[in-house]
């Protein structure tokens, strides 16, 4: 079987800059107030990439927690309100969890584990992190795209990465 792809204004692809390839990280610290809570980091991140000089390449926005998630999506309050039903839907808090049987449950468990069976399972449809291109220093988005940290399970102090990779132009 042969497969073909065409695109419509496609446009040729090559080498955009010259320069040496950098990569810089860095760390923004978020504290959660609800669950689920949708933060929108897109500035930050934006910030970032001009703070790095970084003039084409990529950036990875990654969260360290395995019940909170990275997503693009649009800013529009509604539809985020959508999204939270769909999710409790998917995964209801109060649903049965076997992670929070703490009778049974004997791995990866601390003095304050709380039951967040539902987190962890809206986390794996979700994700852990968004890779969008850079290019002349900006973040390569369609019209009403936004970076978000949605946190899952409960107010408290959260961490994501921010990797940008790539050509840098001048500062």
């Amino acid at each position: 079987m042969e497969a073909r792809a065409s695109a419509s204004g496609a446009q040729q692809g090559g080498l955009v800059g010259e320069g040496k390839y950098q990569v810089y990280s860095y760390t923004i610290e978020i504290q959660s107030s609800q669950a689920p809570e949708f933060v929108d980091v897109t500035d930050w991140v934006q910030d970032i990439i001009e703070e790095t000089g970084i003039e084409f390449g990529t950036v990875v926005v990654y969260s360290t927690h395995s019940t909170a998630a990275v997503v693009i999506n649009e800013m529009e309050p509604l539809l985020l309100e959508d999204v939270s039903h769909i999710l409790e839907h998917f995964a209801p808090r109060e649903g049965g969890y076997l992670h929070n049987d703490f009778e049974i449950r004997t791995v990866n468990m601390n003095d304050d584990e709380p039951p967040n069976g539902h987190a962890h399972c809206q986390q794996i449809i979700m994700g852990t992190s968004e890779t969008i291109p850079i290019l002349d220093k900006r973040l390569r988005f369609g019209m009403y795209q936004r970076i978000f940290f949605i946190e899952l399970d409960r107010p408290r102090p959260r961490r994501l990465v921010v990797q940008v990779m790539g050509v840098q132009g001048e500062k």
